[in-house]
């Protein structure tokens, strides 16, 4: 009896095989013209019953379709199947496949295509939350080092203080300004409406992007200054003998980390920005009120920018109040 098959694998019973296992296939001529595509192959590519007789070039932009001839070209001249990535754009998504090509007579050509955006999407997910992850592992080492290292002499580990805290604090630093005749600055926060191409923040969402702007607040401060949580989406700090240009400076690198922070949450990777309203004392008011009455408008006129901005209130001339 004869090992060999009696009934060749025809092209034909190849494609229908793909199909019924659900793979996107498609076959073209010598000519680069499709010659026929199953339901999976147009909806991963975009295209539609009616592709068939024309080539990509006719179907899809000049970058895409220069790269799937180029593709073409190569599996033509090997024997046996080819595989190639492609990161296609259908449909205004972009999506990722794996494609394997097959030489046929005549130099036809038959693919098949297996969808990788799924994959990729959560492979990129979980990277961000590894490296959030990895992120926080630090801010906990770091501060166990502090408590682990701090003698009695040195000052408690910062954190996000509460308001009658901050208001304590700006007392005493208003005392100590007038006293030694310097400056400090205060800094009115406001979390914005997420930005375009972050997903929705719902309520733990919200929870996760003031947690995290709450870590990069204690990182990007001293012993010395007052950050602290608000009401809603709102933070305050106080950054001790800072004058008003150094303030800015560091203000804007806060803005700057904020907007290209990842905060993972639930399989999705939230973005946030954030609005700053930065005033001086004394230059900026003389009186408690009056300095954070001009960080409010400050942060006022940062929102009505379309948020992401730090605005500087005016600086006052005149006389002095009491405060």
């Amino acid at each position: 009896m004869s090992d060999s098959f009696e009934h060749p694998v025809t092209v034909s019973a190849l494609t229908d095989a793909l199909e019924r296992l659900g793979l996107p296939v498609y076959t073209k001529a010598a000519s680069g013209r499709y010659t026929q595509l199953n339901v999976a192959a147009m909806a991963a590519l975009g295209l539609t019953r009616e592709a068939c007789g024309h080539t990509d070039a006719e179907l899809m932009t000049a970058p895409t379709a220069g790269a799937l001839r180029a593709a073409d070209q190569a599996a033509l001249a090997r024997p046996g199947a080819t595989l190639s990535e492609h990161s296609l754009d259908v449909g205004g998504e972009r999506r990722e496949f794996v494609s394997a090509r097959v030489p046929l007579e005549g130099g036809a050509l038959l693919g098949v295509w297996i969808e990788r955006s799924e994959h990729t999407r959560l492979a990129t997910q979980l990277q961000l939350a590894l490296n959030q992850l990895e992120e926080q592992q630090r801010a906990n080492e770091t501060l166990r080092s502090d408590v682990e290292n701090r003698d009695a002499s040195e000052e408690p580990v910062r954190v996000i203080g509460r308001r009658e805290q901050f208001d304590d604090q700006l007392r005493r630093e208003i005392d100590l300004s007038l006293r030694e005749h310097r400056e400090f600055a205060v800094v009115y926060i406001h979390v914005d409406a997420p930005p375009a191409g972050s997903p929705p923040h719902d309520e733990a969402g919200r929870e996760r992007v003031f947690e995290a702007l709450g870590r990069l607040l204690r990182s990007n401060t001293r012993a010395m200054d007052a950050p602290c949580r608000l009401e809603g989406e709102r933070f305050a700090l106080l950054l001790s003998g800072m004058g008003l240009a150094t303030a800015h400076a560091r203000m804007e690198g806060l803005r700057r980390q904020c907007a290209t922070q990842l905060v993972p949450k639930g399989g999705a990777a939230l973005r946030f920005t954030v609005s700053m309203g930065l005033a001086s004392f004394p230059h900026t008011a003389q009186t408690q009120a009056g300095l954070l009455q001009a960080a409010d408008t400050a942060l006022a006129q940062a929102r009505q920018r379309g948020g992401n901005h730090v605005a500087l209130a005016s600086i006052a001339f005149g006389g002095t109040g009491s405060v």
